[in-house]
């Protein structure tokens, strides 16, 4: 079974009626980004960092995976998947894929804000005195701008594996998730879902410059006729 792995960013996720990360207005949902998704924010106004990311946690509540996340999902079926996303909320997961690796952290967890390692499940909201195992506060489970991406040493070994390598929804313009294709095998071909231009300098590379979810039923055909 061929083993394809998928890079997928905030496009795969606004179909589905979640925001992407960071429009052109400099604004998230309404905020700086600056002052809601960085460490210095967090020392300086915890309470807000920890409302909005409460705030992202109920809205993610709302929204169901898309189609297109339930077709990489089937796709399961033929190929060895493994989903590599930027995305925050668990929509993947929802939609029944069953190998997804979270750069950016995840929603649905929180941290204790001393021990990066000691992460534990949430369902609701993260307040001021809510404390980690160690007695220490709880934060969201969040990669800042800033921060060390500690999933990516998990991420590359994937990546150098792919017998098919997808990109979807994302410009690849955020480092270091940005350099992950580059440890493809030369002979892997690579798939890029986006209505947007993404440029990737090499020569193995065919563009779908679709949205996801009509995106992934394109990508499926070509599959189907390789």
């Amino acid at each position: 079974m061929q083993k394809l792995v998928v890079l997928t960013g905030a496009g795969v996720s606004a179909e589905s009626g979640i925001k992407t990360f960071r429009d052109e207005d400099g604004l998230w949902e309404n905020y700086h980004v600056e002052d809601v998704c960085t460490p210095e924010a967090l020392l300086r106004n915890p309470e807000l960092v920890l409302n909005f990311y409460n705030e992202r946690r109920r809205q993610l509540k709302t929204v169901e995976p898309n189609c297109g996340h339930k077709l990489l999902a089937g796709m399961e079926k033929d190929f060895d998947v493994s989903i590599i996303t930027q995305n925050v909320d668990n929509l993947h997961e929802r939609a029944g894929s069953t190998k997804v690796l979270h750069l950016h952290g995840e929603l649905t967890k929180a941290r204790s804000i001393k021990n990066p390692s000691l992460i534990v499940d949430i369902d609701g909201d993260i307040s001021l005195g809510d404390l980690a195992p160690d007695g220490e506060q709880l934060r969201p489970h969040i990669v800042f701008f800033g921060e060390a991406v500690p999933m990516l040493e998990k991420a590359i070994p994937v990546v150098e594996q792919a017998d098919i390598l997808l990109i979807a929804g994302t410009s690849m313009a955020v480092y270091p998730a940005a350099s992950l294709y580059g440890y493809a095998r030369n002979e892997t071909p690579i798939y890029v879902i986006n209505p947007n231009d993404t440029t990737i300098s090499l020569s193995n590379v065919f563009y779908i410059k679709e949205k996801f979810v009509d995106g992934m039923k394109t990508f499926i055909e070509i599959m189907k006729n390789n």
